[in-house]
């Protein structure tokens, strides 16, 4: 395609995108699901696995190949403007009374569903058929096993803020937890890329990296008073300049050490600097995040196609990487925060919300896909399980706010029982 029709797709597929995501995001709120689940789905909807089984012209032509490109980079930009502004609001002092059952917490969230998941692949891997080709073992049942320890931590970030539960104590859990939990996740990807492609480059690299960002973050976060002085002096419109620039720097950054865009734009809004003028630019660039963020999703459900799951086997496994990643994160982060001391209704919550997957599973599948570590096939079964997880998470503390109140209220409680 030439760049004037290469655009023009583009602007049509953009409105269709947006469409079918808020028709989408509004049926599923009908069920108590959050706009971000309903973008996902839309995502799907809009891929081989729907819209291409009913129309597949209609697929292929408003999505050719040549704009697939285009619509992961401008994702792309949604993404870390969108994480940008989650890291601006989370406020690091609510982890001051968490840290310890965050650490914990996090640590089995990471450490359980690793294992399970390269259980799964080792015992049944090469039966159900969905390795691939020329793939060593070691390298599949690591990929599979970091992919299931992944917290969608945007998507986290995301139902905390739109339900309302930023101020509380399994809100800061979680959201401190999920943000250690992918970090260590994404070192832990680059060392599987690393094995599969006989170096350690990339773990060396992404270890100096991460090192030398938090360097950097200290240094801004000293910088803040100067950074407030010249904001004043500065307009509007250069602000907002400067803005995109540090922004899209850090993120790039991040990007070649292997850590991912999101976590650089998450960084720097942890430590950017507040003022009037500095925070009307900020929320200036968010709805760029909002209107972009479901052009990822769309590219993800372009290469998922639940046709591949038609076989037995691949059912089976697909079924199993569910039961493994449910018991592995809503389990291991249940029993962690209990552990460390938290009552049962923070840590059933903090197991509900620890256990969504989503959006940071996605990017590491699409990296997978991409590197020839994954096939269609697991990428498919994957994405079920990115879906279930993430779909549960609402439904899962509605029952357990359900519960505490049964429990808090005699006449309510006696109602339950009567019902069960």
């Amino acid at each position: 395609m030439s760049a004037t029709e290469l655009a023009s797709a583009f602007f049509l597929a953009v409105v269709v995108v947006l469409v079918v995501c808020r028709a989408v995001s509004r049926l599923l709120g009908t069920v108590g699901q959050p706009p971000v689940v309903g973008e996902m789905v839309a995502g799907v909807v809009l891929g081989p696995s729907v819209l291409g089984a009913l129309l597949p012209g209609v697929e292929s032509a408003l999505f050719p190949p040549d704009l697939r490109p285009v619509l992961y980079v401008v994702g792309q930009i949604g993404l870390v403007a969108y994480m940008f502004h989650v890291g601006w609001e989370f406020r690091v002092d609510r982890l001051r009374g968490v840290a310890r059952p965050a650490a914990l917490v996090s640590a089995a969230g990471v450490l359980v569903p690793v294992a399970l998941g390269a259980l799964l692949i080792v015992t049944a891997g090469s039966w159900t058929g969905v390795l691939a080709p020329g793939t060593r073992l070691v390298v599949s049942a690591l990929f599979v096993g970091v992919a299931l320890a992944v917290t969608a931590f945007p998507m986290l970030a995301r139902i905390i803020a739109e339900q309302g539960l930023t101020g509380t104590r399994f809100g800061s859990l979680a959201l401190g937890a999920g943000a250690v939990d992918d970090a260590v996740a994404w070192i832990l990807l680059a060392g599987v890329f690393s094995i599969s492609g006989g170096s350690a480059g990339l773990v060396s690299v992404a270890v100096a990296g991460g090192s030398g960002l938090v360097v950097v973050l200290t240094a801004v976060a000293r910088l803040r008073p100067h950074a407030v002085r010249l904001a004043e002096r500065a307009g509007p419109e250069s602000l907002l300049l400067a803005l995109v620039g540090v922004l899209f720097l850090m993120a790039w950054y991040t990007d070649e050490i292997g850590l991912y865009a999101v976590f650089g734009a998450f960084s720097l809004g942890l430590v950017f600097p507040r003022s009037h003028e500095l925070d009307r630019s900020v929320r200036s660039l968010e709805p760029v995040g909002r209107v972009f963020l479901p052009l990822f999703f769309t590219y993800s459900g372009l290469n998922t196609d639940f046709a591949l799951l038609g076989s037995g086997r691949v059912l089976l496994f697909t079924a199993g990487c569910v039961a493994v990643a449910v018991v592995g994160k809503f389990g291991a982060c249940w029993l962690a925060a209990r552990v460390s001391g938290e009552p049962n209704r923070v840590a059933l919550r903090v197991g509900a919300l620890m256990n969504a997957r989503g959006l940071m599973q996605l990017i590491a599948l699409n990296l997978g896909l991409a590197a020839g570590i994954v096939t269609r096939a697991m990428f498919s079964a994957l994405v079920v399980v990115a879906i279930v997880t993430t779909v549960m998470a609402t439904p899962l503390l509605r029952l357990i706010d359900r519960h505490d109140r049964a429990e808090e209220d005699p006449p309510l409680r006696a109602v339950a029982a009567g019902t069960r």
